[in-house]
This record gives C-alpha cells, sequence and structure tokens, in this order.
C-alpha cells in the first residue's frame, strides 16, 4: 500500500506559477511510478504527467508540453509538478498517482491521492 497527499494548489493569476508536491508513504521501498492526473468540473480526470523510478522517462499530456515539468525526489518520496505559464483551462483539482512499474504510463495506476484545487484566474 502506498499513502499519497498532495500539496502546493492554490489561486493564482493567468501567466502565473504554481508547484505541486506529492509525498508518498507506507510501501515507498519498491521502485513505483508516479503521475499527475486532473479533473475539471463537468469533466473526465485526464492525465496530465507521468515519471518513473529513475526519472529517466517523462510523458505529457499535449495541453502541458512546455509548460509544465514533473520531477521526484526519491530520498523524500515526493514528486514534483512545477506549472508555468498556467491558464483559466488549467483550473482543475489535481490528483497524483503511483504503481509499482518500471514504466512512466498514462493509466492504470493503482493509488490516488485525495487531489489539490488548482484555480487559474484570467
Amino acid at each position: 500500500q502506498v499513502q499519497l497527499i498532495e500539496s502546493g494548489g492554490g489561486l493564482v493569476q493567468a501567466g502565473g506559477s504554481l508547484r505541486l508536491s506529492c509525498a508518498a508513504s507506507g510501501r515507498t521501498g519498491s521502485q513505483y511510478a508516479m503521475g499527475w492526473f486532473r479533473q475539471a468540473p463537468g469533466k473526465e480526470r485526464e492525465f496530465v504527467a507521468s515519471i518513473n523510478w529513475s526519472s529517466s522517462s517523462t510523458k505529457y499530456a499535449d495541453s502541458v508540453k512546455g509548460r509544465f515539468t514533473i520531477s521526484r525526489d526519491n530520498a523524500k518520496n515526493t514528486v514534483y509538478l512545477q506549472m508555468n505559464s498556467l491558464k483559466p483551462e488549467d483550473t482543475a483539482v489535481y490528483f497524483c498517482a503511483a504503481d509499482y512499474t518500471r514504466f512512466a504510463p498514462a493509466a492504470g495506476y493503482k493509488y490516488w491521492g485525495q487531489g489539490t484545487q488548482v484555480t487559474v484566474s484570467s
């Protein structure tokens, strides 16, 4: 079992930046991939970014490429999502996810956090 807690959400103006963090606890001794997803009001949850254990592989949704960066610090069991040039359409609840795989998948995660709200004003 892996428990995930997100932090760093908030209200920011368009063009601004935020950094989300996700701390993992529990069975973190095995290698696991981590991902970020988001869900806007009235929409389905969508993939944002993912990273494998060694940080050698990352994936991004086309909508965030060039603006968002995913990274991780395994010593701290934490994954980050640096979000720059934020747009109102980035407004959503952002979820952290984890699963035991050596890849950086865009779906199929087993463990999920509770989410953190990101609101981008125009």
